[in-house]
């Protein structure tokens, strides 16, 4: 009797520790995971974001408190659901949504250069997701699916008119679907261009049905320092929808001084108990630059006579905040290194395009990661040999052991940060001149335009097998050794900056990785590498 009392009081106590609202910080999700969309399944959540021209496409979590997140797959891991041949940068994948409904996962979005918008379709989250369902629409972008609770279900985007009545003007239009014949059907109706929101390009449409009224939720003024969320209502889930009061909802464009900028592209969710809570994009600056690109933020949501007030208590997106009510959820943190011991690669692992080969083998070398030399190089808009993890952090160390042996001029391997295939730089063992080098080269285009690549440093290749770099805010340390306990720097200081969008342009973040390439060149010469760190160096 003692015994029961005693672990009903200890079941207690735990229950009581759980339902206290604990603090989260935000970012949710740092580094570059843009265009969040978000779905409920029971007491689970499925979040996905936009990834662009990197390879697999559109990685998706799961959580059961919003705040931790675990990535379970990506919903594009095939060629034949994704064959990005030769996009330009910041194209490719463009804000997906998720939605559930009856049993089955659908993900929606568009392809910027290897088709328009199309949606997939899964049994289970994590995939694996049928061959892609195009659809015909008109030109535009951000797709978004609606189940009424009549069975209709609603398609919208917004589109590009041919005869815009000012710059940038979007609109953006639902239609019904017909998810079985993947056709749209019956009247197409335009909802709103915007305007009335007080900014230009409005996209990212979401639906939702709240009691009897139908909200729509949209992004406005682009992705850079307008981006906005407007919200409005309408009596039908094709209008006329209403923009409510308190608009722009959610936006910092007029405080410039807050730490997280660029707020927009949101999507909401009600939690099993009832609270409603937004996911939201937006950026983290230093010195007016950002190479972590748009992270995802969490924000709580209040109603208030029928509106969504965003962070009720400041109105604004704030780096720490009261955790929702909800289970913990416990994840398996990203190691800091991988010693590439299983199977295949980690989740975390991104190629630059699809590859139309298997260029890389966990297998030929136990313990170690081969990587082909090919022609392909970073400056290229193509699938070179790189194999690459996104900057998460402001203050990091990313390092490889690596063991290559260069056989003829131009052949090089080492470790790369990268922000496009303008704008990078590349620590490799090279051969030039019939000789083993070390080379620090950096590669940037003077105003967006004119291409510089440069070598930084050029030293005789001594055995050092750890390359490796430190990022501190906006400096950028590249490093040398035999090993991880004998680092020596390599080079001055160099500037992180041209890594951020401000300077490269695009939407993306950076990433850092094991690269490899002939360098124009037919080669059979391979790349070897041990383990990869990356590690933060103080909290994010």
């Amino acid at each position: 009797m003692k015994l029961t009392l005693i672990l009903l009081l200890m079941l207690c106590i735990s229950s009581i520790n759980n339902a206290i609202a604990e603090t989260y910080q935000n970012p949710v999700l740092p580094g570059f995971h843009p265009d969040p969309s978000i779905t409920r399944v029971g007491n689970d959540y499925y979040l996905v974001n936009s990834s662009f021209e990197w390879y697999p496409g559109v990685p998706i979590f799961h959580s059961t408190d919003l705040v931790k997140w675990q990535q379970i797959g990506h919903v594009l891991n095939r060629p034949s659901q994704l064959n990005m041949i030769n996009n330009r940068s910041s194209s490719g994948v463009w804000a997906p949504t998720i939605r559930h409904h009856n049993g089955k996962y659908y993900v929606i979005v568009t392809c910027k250069q290897c088709g328009n918008n199309f949606y997939v379709v899964s049994d289970q989250p994590e995939g694996p997701y049928s061959d892609p369902i195009y659809l015909k629409t008109p030109k535009g972008i951000d797709p978004s699916l609606f189940f009424d609770d009549d069975g209709k279900v609603w398609f919208s985007a917004n589109r590009f008119p041919k005869e815009p009545d000012y710059k940038s003007q979007h609109i953006i239009y639902t239609q019904q679907v017909d998810l079985n014949k993947g056709v749209l059907f019956g009247p197409r109706y335009d909802l709103t261009d915007g305007k009335d929101c007080g900014v230009v390009a409005t996209e990212g449409p979401h639906h939702y049905k709240i009691d009897d009224t139908y909200y729509l939720i949209t992004a406005e003024g682009m992705t850079w320092n307008n981006h906005a969320v407007c919200v409005y209502s309408a009596p039908t889930p094709h209008g006329p929808f209403k923009l409510l009061e308190n608009n722009p909802a959610l936006t910092h464009r007029d405080k410039p001084e807050l730490p997280i900028q660029h707020t927009g592209h949101a999507d909401l969710v009600q939690t099993q108990f009832g609270d409603w809570w937004a996911l939201v994009l937006g950026v983290r600056k230093i010195d007016g630059h950002y190479y972590l690109g748009r992270e995802t933020f969490l924000t709580p949501v209040k109603w208030r006579h029928g509106t969504p007030v965003f962070n009720p208590e400041s109105e604004q997106l704030t780096l720490t905040g009261t955790a929702p009510k909800l289970p913990t959820n416990k994840i398996r943190a990203i190691p800091d290194v991988d010693n590439f011991a299983h199977i295949q690669l980690a989740l975390h692992w991104n190629f630059l395009r699809t590859p139309q080969t298997n260029w890389w083998s966990l297998f030929h070398r136990k313990g170690w990661l081969e990587i082909e030399l090919r022609p392909n190089t970073l400056t290229q808009p193509t699938n070179p040999s790189l194999i690459a993890r996104r900057f998460q952090h402001f203050d990091f160390i990313a390092a490889t052991e690596i063991d290559f042996t260069p056989k003829v001029d131009g052949e090089e391997a080492g470790i790369a940060a990268v922000q496009n295939d303008r704008f990078q730089y590349r620590l490799v063992i090279k051969q030039t001149d019939s000789k083993q080098v070390l080379q620090l080269i950096k590669v940037f285009h003077k105003d967006r335009k004119v291409k510089q690549e440069v070598i930084v440093k050029q030293k005789p290749y001594e055995g050092e097998k750890v390359l490796a770099f430190e990022v501190h805010g906006l400096d950028i340390q590249f490093k040398i050794g035999t090993s991880k306990t004998s680092l020596k720097n390599f080079a001055d200081v160099q500037d992180a900056s041209i890594l951020s969008s401000t300077r490269s342009g695009g939407f993306t973040g950076a990433f850092t990785g094991m690269y490899a390439s002939s360098n124009g060149k037919i080669s059979d010469n391979k790349a070897y590498f041990n383990w990869f760190e990356y590690r933060p160096l103080s909290k994010p």
